[in-house]
């Protein structure tokens, strides 16, 4: 929006001619998102308090849990409005890379919010059903594939650590696409569980695809690290700098001990947005890197699932394994600052594929 109404005046006034710069645009966006996060962040907690939606804990989980009974939950609603708030002020709005992501990420922060909803009405940790949660996330996601498919995005893969070595998918391209949006979403959706676990490596993820968005958009740069180059795709490096202002303004108030939960409208869009990002940028595997927890916590419930069908054993005391280190006797901060560290070196591994190739 700032930038249509003022980049075109910069020939009589030259200062505006910096809102031609991605890099001006995304330090701004980020700056935004976190003063909408301070603003809105204490109004929205006494809100949320005041209507009475609150957590309900699952009586199978840590005993230590219980005690968040009642807390304000939905606080993803916060960092969903202070995404789409700065992206539409200071991203090129003629960009399709731009509003496919938002499809999903505002796509998917509906879903969330509809399960936050039955879960508040009914005083239950169960909302809608997984199934009825999976075919929208699927649909959406289809959507967004095929609207990326039919721009002629390239359906090749990029793989880390290789320069040729580059798959074509052709039509495959599109459940690819889908299984990526779709994974990354609920793979962070099962991360979030302590006080601020999810939001921390999601800001961390986020700061990464930043960079690469805006070097897989210059074609000097992505030519210069031999990764595929994609035009147009500079613009999300202002809509991961939102996610960046606003995960951080969100953090100020879910750090231990919190005063509000994301709840599933937040993880799942948040989620979403950034596999979408990884989808465009043409890392999908880095991602896989650079989200490393939300990669583990999936994965931990899924063996943790087959084991005990197949078996019938356990190979955590729970899952998701952070559940495995609270049972182990870990206090909560040192289970969320050691996922954190993981998290960075994480995105330092993944950041360093741009080189070894």
């Amino acid at each position: 929006m700032l930038y249509h109404l003022l980049y075109p005046l910069h020939t009589e006034y030259s200062v505006l001619y910096v809102f031609r710069y991605i890099t001006f645009r995304t330090i701004y966006a980020t700056i935004t998102a976190l003063v909408i996060s301070f603003i809105l962040g204490p109004w929205l907690i006494r809100t949320l308090s005041k209507l009475q939606i609150g957590q309900s804990i699952r009586k199978v989980g840590p005993e230590s849990h219980f005690r968040k009974e009642g807390t304000p939950t939905m606080g993803g609603s916060l960092i969903l409005l202070a995404i789409i708030l700065p992206t539409l002020m200071w991203a090129d709005l003629t960009n399709l890379y731009v509003w496919v992501t938002l499809l999903v990420t505002t796509g998917y922060g509906v879903i969330g919010f509809s399960d936050d909803f039955f879960k508040v009405r009914r005083r239950s940790s169960d909302g809608i059903s997984a199934r009825t949660k999976m075919f929208w996330q699927l649909l959406i996601a289809l959507v967004a594939a095929l609207l990326l498919y039919q721009s002629e995005v390239s359906t090749a893969l990029s793989l880390p650590f290789f320069k040729t070595v580059n798959p074509d998918l052709g039509w495959l391209y599109v459940p690819f696409a889908m299984l990526v949006m779709v994974g990354a979403s609920n793979a962070v959706n099962l991360t979030d569980g302590l006080d601020g676990l999810a939001i921390g490596p999601m800001i961390i993820a986020a700061a990464t695809f930043l960079l690469l968005a805006y070097l897989a958009g210059n074609a000097k740069l992505s030519g210069y690290l031999q990764i595929t180059s994609v035009q147009g795709a500079g613009e999300l490096a202002i809509l991961c700098g939102s996610i960046v202002g606003a995960g951080l303004g969100f953090l100020w108030f879910n750090t231990y001990p919190a005063q509000v939960f994301m709840g599933d409208v937040g993880s799942l869009s948040l989620g979403g947005a950034i596999g979408t990002v990884a989808v465009i940028t043409k890392q999908e595997f880095v991602l896989v890197i650079v989200g490393g927890i939300f990669v583990m916590e999936a994965l931990s419930v899924i063996f943790q699932v087959l084991s005990f069908r197949f078996w019938g054993k356990r190979i955590f005391r729970m899952a998701p394994i952070h559940h495995h280190f609270e049972l182990k006797g870990w206090p909560e901060p040192k289970i969320i600052v050691r996922f954190w560290i993981v998290s960075i070196i994480l995105a330092l591994i993944g950041l360093s594929t741009l080189k070894l190739r």
